[in-house]
């Protein structure tokens, strides 16, 4: 079971590293060159880390759940619940915003814009935040067990 143990804490701490990243550098950054370079670099930065950050919160999940049922310690799986939920969070919470900021047909410099954005940088602070705790967490139990 180390194997399982050390994918889920790389998996998930390279999601909770990603994440952050975004969050404290690469979105502010886009905000700051104005709103018309930031919505115009969103989509494709968006798409490179959706198809990344899925793989490995669901990989990160899915070895924790194994190591819970696997007569781990319980705190596996809340680690693993923390890390899956940024997933159903994304589809709910984020994926309207992220449907509006990748229409085509949305005015670029807008207000409106302009807030969605600073909206969506909000709203993935919570998958920061949360995939943060499990990677805590993870690490925590691969140290003491």
């Amino acid at each position: 079971m180390l194997f399982v143990e050390i994918l889920a804490i790389f998996s998930c701490t390279i999601f909770a590293g990603a994440a952050i990243y975004i969050n404290v550098v690469e979105h502010p950054a886009r905000l700051e060159c104005g709103t018309d370079l930031a919505i115009t670099v969103f989509g494709p930065s968006y798409r490179r880390a959706a198809a990344m950050q899925a793989s490995l919160a669901l990989l990160s999940a899915a070895a924790g759940f194994l190591l819970g049922m696997n007569g781990a310690s319980n705190l596996w799986f809340i680690g693993a619940f923390l890390i899956f939920m940024v997933i159903p969070f994304t589809f709910i919470l984020i994926m309207p915003t992220n449907k509006k900021l990748l229409d085509s047909s949305a005015k670029r410099s807008s207000i409106e814009t302009e807030a969605l954005l600073k909206k969506w940088g909000n709203l993935h602070a919570v998958r920061s935040v949360a995939s943060s705790i499990a990677a805590i967490l993870y690490v925590y139990l691969g140290v003491v067990t």
